[in-house]
């Protein structure tokens, strides 16, 4: 029979449908939040051969961020748990690399305890509990001290006294006093009396010991000199600290006396010291000349005055790491991109790695970490399509190998939206305007989708080609997402970044409307479905927007500035607006706060808009919040406010909250022309 016959010519058609009908696995769902896991903090031990990190999942049943340690080789052959049942972080290794350090918190325990592990054999010991976290721990050079700093509460001067309630009596609280600067911060709530501290203790277990005391804050984690007499730190002594929050100065502090030398002296914050293997400092630092952005720069302190590694490179850096040679391994976010490099002491940089970061898993921001340890580095790899990774690379250059791939279980069976870089020209003085688009999955270049702009915060901060489960979800309900990095924006040098230095919002407006133009000029966008949102600095944005064109069908403005008076005189963080932000108080120049203040702008406003806070925010109050709603109100503008109970300034703290924002974002968009919000929501809902 001819190989041709129709009985053949059938079962090979038989065998080639499945393919030619497989269809693309869905998007993201909303509850796909809980899926997902990133890594973070991860350590490489003094061989180079294992790295240790947090492993991060989103729990679905306590609506938290927890965490196990585990392991992994720099080979990749050997991947297991370390420490699970508890949230345990912040795991830091021994110089010989036999033991392990972390702190460790057991569910419904308010208390952080400071563990040792041997990690051959896992006995564990608890060395220390603490009733107030501590931060990042230090080594000893001879591995038989760990330092660290911790908060230690003092005890109020009260301003009457008065009787109390007579026995069985139940009486209303106690008024709270309040005579300090700072008397709350955003997600801790109201500051109790005391200061940071630091401590030492033995490493295998014993009573911390206090090395400082007085009104002071020891800021980051404590180095230690070569001989282990002494530690370094960070610490503001000046008896206005609390009015003067950009500034701080290095710190020797002797362990046998508590004596405490200063090493550096200037008028802007000194900090991150590492101590080299000669005595030599290296840290962080800037002349404060009250601008809003300040590039960090990378010092070092030897025997003489202190001296500018790279006083040309023009971006901040952070986390300066001694590698075996003596050269300084360094991190920092250049166009979008968070990089690693190695400096030498003669100021040369070499490239190590690029696209550090992914744990700031709703936006793209920056952020992301590295160690060094037996010729290696190890880091946090991030890229539109997955969060924070495990990564190595060797000191002398190669390859970047990627050691973990946790969230490949679901990306393979989820269709991620494609991210292609964009830049535009701005309409306010020609300068290159930098963004990003997302396009949504099973993207056909010849329809036209809704499109989403989507502000970053910040102000001082950038976006870039990092994942951001927020904008993948945004383009998963089918629209094409555009985030840019408007002037203001770090990591485009100093000069870029004070374009909006007294001047905010200003010209950053003219360069989002730019970039949304050349997108929609690629005609793929439907120009009569425009929608905008962003959060903090972006809500800022988002506000001014609305209220000087009614280009988009609807926007969200989350946790806004709206009244920069009222914002000086109910945050968290007003004397650093007040100094850095403005030129002068609210009270001497009322006109240069209102011409800022969207407030000014919300009788132009006929755009359908949300405004989306927590309740608990003091960075943005949900009193700016309640003021614009009020206001959209009185104009009879179509509006609504949502208020997200117990959340502070990071709504998405609690995945619940990084789920809810984004569906009622979604929400008001499809009440105002956008995307069926049900493709994501699953069969759950919140009935609201």
């Amino acid at each position: 029979m001819s190989t041709n016959s129709p009985v053949h010519l059938l079962v090979a058609l038989l065998f080639l449908l499945p393919s030619a009908v497989a269809q693309d696995p869905p998007p993201l769902g909303l509850m796909d939040v809980f899926e997902v896991e990133y890594a973070s903090d991860p350590q490489v031990s003094p061989d180079g051969r294992t790295v240790v990190y947090r492993r991060n999942r989103l729990d679905v049943q306590t609506d938290r961020v927890r965490g196990d340690l585990w392991r992994v080789s720099t080979d990749g052959t050997v991947h297991q748990p370390l420490v699970v049942g508890v949230d345990a972080g912040a795991a830091r290794w021994s110089p010989d690399g036999t033991r392990l350090a972390y702190v460790a918190q057991d569910e419904g325990d308010e208390r952080r305890h400071l563990m040792v592990r041997w990690v051959e054999s896992g006995v564990t010991v608890p060395v220390a509990r603490l009733a107030s976290a501590p931060g990042v721990v230090a080594w000893s050079p001879d591995g038989t001290t760990l330092a660290f700093t911790r908060f230690v509460e003092g005890e109020a001067t009260p301003l009457a006294s008065l009787p109390g309630p007579p026995e069985g009596a139940t009486w209303a609280d106690a008024p709270r006093v309040i005579e300090t600067t700072v008397y709350r911060q955003d997600g801790a709530g109201f500051t109790k009396p005391g200061h940071r501290q630091l401590f030492v203790v033995p490493a295998e277990g014993g009573t911390p010991r206090a090395l400082t005391e007085g009104p002071y804050d020891v800021d980051g984690t404590p180095a230690w000199t070569p001989d282990g007499a002494a530690l370094v730190v960070s610490s503001d002594r000046r008896d206005d600290a609390d009015l003067d929050p950009g500034d701080s100065d290095l710190w020797r502090v002797d362990l046998a006396t508590r004596q405490i030398t200063r090493l550096t002296d200037r008028v802007g914050p000194d900090a991150s010291p590492a101590v080299g293997p000669r005595g030599q400092i290296a840290y962080l630092g800037a002349d404060d000349r009250r601008l809003g952005y300040q590039v960090t720069n990378l010092y070092l302190r030897g025997d003489g005055e202190p001296r500018q590694l790279l006083p040309t490179l023009d971006r901040d850096l952070q986390d300066p790491t001694w590698t075996p040679d003596g050269d300084l391994a360094v991190q920092y976010d250049d166009q979008g991109t968070t990089k690693l490099a190695v400096v030498d002491g003669r100021g040369r940089l070499r490239a190590l790695a690029e696209n550090v970061g992914g744990t700031s898993i709703g936006r793209p921001y920056g952020g992301g970490s590295f160690s060094v340890g037996g010729g290696r580095v190890a880091f946090t790899l991030t890229a539109p399509d997955h969060p924070a990774d495990v990564a190595v690379v060797d000191l002398d250059g190669g390859d970047v190998r990627r050691l973990t791939h946790l969230n490949d279980d679901l990306f393979s069976q989820r269709t991620l939206g494609a991210v292609e870089e964009i830049w535009a020209e701005s309409s306010a003085d020609g300068r290159r305007v930098h963004g990003w688009v997302m396009t949504p999955p099973g993207f056909d270049a010849s329809r036209r989708y809704p499109l989403v702009l989507e502000i970053h915060g910040g102000p001082f901060a950038n976006y870039g080609p990092r994942f951001s489960l927020e904008a993948q979800l945004y383009a998963a309900a089918g629209y094409v997402v555009l985030y840019t990095n408007p002037r203001g924006s770090t990591s485009y040098g100093a000069e870029f970044g004070n374009l909006i230095h007294h001047a905010y919002p200003g010209q950053d407006y003219d360069d989002l409307m730019s970039s949304v133009d050349a997108v929609v000029a690629r005609g793929f966008v439907d120009p009569d479905r425009l929608y905008v949102t962003g959060g903090s600095g972006g809500g800022v944005l988002t506000a001014w927007i609305v209220g000087k064109t009614d280009r988009f069908q609807a926007a969200v403005v989350a946790k806004p500035v709206i009244n920069w008076t009222s914002w000086i005189g109910t945050a968290d963080s007003y004397v650093f607006g007040a100094k850095y932000w403005f030129e002068n108080l609210p009270w001497e120049d009322p006109d240069a706060y209102w011409a800022r203040s969207p407030l000014s702008l919300v009788g132009n406003v006929t755009t359908p808009t949300m405004v989306l806070t927590g309740e608990d925010d003091v960075r943005t109050p949900m009193s700016e919040s309640e003021q614009y709603y009020q206001a959209l109100r009185l104009e009879e503008v179509p509006s609504a406010l949502v208020r997200v109970p117990g959340a502070s300034h990071g709504i998405a703290a609690r995945p619940s909250g990084l789920m809810r924002k984004v569906g009622y974002i979604l929400a008001w968009f499809e009440r105002y022309g956008g995307e069926q919000l049900a493709s994501l929501a699953g069969e759950r809902g919140d009935g609201n």
